[in-house]
């Protein structure tokens, strides 16, 4: 079991982050791009030193400021997998799996024969286990970086974006056997990445850190359903509100006001799906609740839907067909007036 208390300071980074990680749990770190994800996989690793707090594994102190300790980084049982393979060119596979054993001091003969049978669990023997990394797809080169990170038994195991630089097909067949070698493995492990899918599909818990504070945690659905940062928001692809209830009334955090059908007291979020954001002009007719009108800031196509940005008070993103993009002109920019149905405002605290 990991106990991690990081606290440092690196340039303008000021890092916060409390968090435990259970023996055979995967916890998927997430964060905007200096948040200080990498930060915190390098202070684990022992490469940045601790202004206070401390890391605990398995009941073992690695560092702790208050009592002068700090393990080395090379004494540390943690197991490394990053998105560059980061494989010996000039090592077939079983030679680059074999290294981390042979470099703590385990016999030559019993080294390759692990690192065999590692490779092997992931799909690799015969002619592949004995080939260099450059005769070798962008798969097969992580599945060796993943026998070479697991092959020691890490009672740590981070991983940096392990399957970011694979294709789309690729990365489908080597996130299932990443999640099964997971399961089997003994080890707490961090996974450090931006892709919404890999945290869902191979994390057991999520931890959501913002400018070096953690802001948000629980399982993938319970973060995904509630998200609690505008970085969760536009991950999972919502709208989220911050305001102020009193009763079915939600006065928005900046200006607008709209109704929902969840009577609420003080501070909460809101989220809409952009689905559910009507769009029109000129006005529409009638007076439907929750009608105001913004200006076009931005109209982007994804695949056979467009996302159109409107600012206004409150400001939103609706989802519309590349039909209603031409009909509507919306190219052309201009007012733009949406609608929400009550009934599509998910109300919760914050």
């Amino acid at each position: 079991m990991l106990k991690a208390d990081i606290q440092l300071r690196l340039s303008r980074l000021d890092l916060d982050a409390a968090f435990t990680v259970e023996s055979g749990e995967v916890v998927a770190l997430l964060g905007p791009n200096g948040s200080g994800k990498s930060t915190t996989l390098r202070a684990l690793m022992g490469l940045l030193p601790l202004a206070g707090g401390q890391v605990v594994l398995d009941g073992t102190v690695l560092e702790d400021p208050a009592q002068h300790i700090k393990v080395p980084p090379e004494n540390r049982p943690i197991g490394l997998m990053f998105q560059d393979y980061l494989l010996f060119p000039h090592l077939s596979a079983v030679e680059n799996v074999a290294f981390g054993l042979r470099a703590k001091g385990t016999d030559k003969k019993t080294a390759r024969e692990r690192a065999t049978r590692t490779l092997a669990r992931l799909g690799l023997d015969g002619a592949l286990a004995s080939a260099r990394p450059g005769a070798m797809s962008g798969g097969q080169q992580q599945r060796v970086a993943m026998a070479r990170a697991l092959v020691t038994e890490p009672k740590l195991l981070l991983l940096d974006e392990p399957l970011a630089a694979l294709d789309v097909s690729t990365k489908t067949d080597v996130r299932r056997l990443l999640r099964e070698a997971l399961r089997q493995s003994e080890a707490a492990n961090v996974l450090v990445t931006h892709d919404l899918l890999d945290a869902v599909a191979l994390g057991d818990r999520m931890v959501v850190i913002g400018d070096g504070k953690i802001v948000q945690t629980g399982t993938p659905a319970e973060v995904t359903s509630r998200p609690r940062s505008r970085y969760v928001a536009d991950l999972v692809g919502v709208n989220l509100l911050h305001g102020t209830a009193s009763g079915t009334v939600l006065d928005i955090d900046g200006g607008g006001q709209i109704l929902t059908t969840s009577a609420a007291s003080g501070p909460v979020l809101a989220t809409v799906s952009p689905t559910a954001v009507a769009v029109s002009r000129p006005r529409p007719e009638g007076h439907e609740p929750n009608t105001w009108a913004g200006q076009i800031s931005a109209v982007d196509l994804m695949g056979d839907r467009v996302r159109v940005r409107i600012d206004g008070t409150p400001g939103i993103t609706a989802e519309v067909s590349p039909r209603a993009v031409e009909e509507l002109k919306l190219d052309d920019g201009g007012e733009l007036w949406a609608c929400v149905d009550p009934a599509a405002i998910t109300v919760y605290p914050p």
